[in-house]
């Protein structure tokens, strides 16, 4: 864990925000101020590179954290990023991404308390629906991978993965490390606990460290957090919810079974 470092502001309409009360160290070591609002940071903002460098305990929305890392994309002096976003339409509902000419910004799934239809399968596709006229090259490249997934999980292997260009993924920490360990290790089909996802990634004693990395994964079924899941066998927690983790494990068992 990073030391405490202090707090600055983002904004010429921000204001000092005081320590992080010790009630909420060890985990948070950083105060943010965003606006003239301070939200208790861990990881927040690096002053040398101008860049978000972690992950927010929860005072700080998700919104408004993926809203503050699209800002800082781009290094000091460049421009800010010219995102664009297009909308798929999948077996598991519509799916959002978004990026630049650089690479993929974040890969959004919806949300549901209700597992999609088994029919789904049958008849999966996955086609972009809104934003193909503005598709950047790494967002068509993501949205072909995203076709295969879901249709013809063979070609995956002969397509190439999408360039990402999110501060998560780009500097040096045990968050990246996770994150491109299981892209690198975890296959189409496996299954991976957080134990041995942290011990892959050369800490075995981080995983609940490795929960918290999946938590923070901005490139959905790319990098498959959803493979990842407890020691006991059971699916554990995802930010799409459980029954979309449930039909993507069986999705890729199903698939894996018919190629054999």
């Amino acid at each position: 864990m990073p030391a405490a470092v202090p707090a600055r502001a983002l904004t010429s309409a921000s204001v000092p925000c005081e320590p992080c009360p010790p009630s909420l160290m060890p985990r948070v070591t950083s105060s943010l101020v965003v606006t003239g609002r301070c939200f208790q940071q861990w990881w927040s903002w690096c002053w040398g590179c101008k860049s978000v460098v972690g992950i927010n305990c929860g005072k700080l929305s998700s919104t408004m954290a993926s809203r503050l890392v699209r800002k800082v994309n781009s290094k000091e002096g460049e421009p800010p990023c010219k995102e664009r976003r297009a909308i798929l339409l999948s077996p598991v509902g519509k799916i959002e991404i978004s990026g630049c000419e650089k690479g993929l910004h974040e890969i959004k799934l919806p949300k549901t308390s209700v597992l999609p239809s088994s029919r789904a399968e049958s008849s999966a596709a996955c086609e972009v629906c809104e934003g193909a006229e503005e598709m950047t090259e790494p967002l068509t490249q993501c949205a072909a991978w995203l076709r295969a997934y879901f249709c013809q999980p063979a070609r995956m292997t002969s397509l190439p993965v999408p360039a990402f260009h999110h501060p998560l993924l780009q500097r040096e920490s045990f968050t990246s490390q996770v994150l491109w360990t299981l892209l690198r290790d975890v296959k189409f089909g496996e299954a991976v606990s957080y134990k041995q996802l942290a011990a892959l990634a050369g800490n075995s004693r981080a995983a609940r460290a490795v929960g918290g990395a999946m938590r923070s994964n901005p490139m959905a079924i790319v990098i498959p957090c959803h493979r990842v899941i407890c020691s006991s066998g059971q699916t554990g927690n995802y930010g799409a919810g459980s029954p979309m983790k449930e039909w993507l494990l069986s999705h890729e068992k199903l698939q894996k079974e018919k190629s054999a």
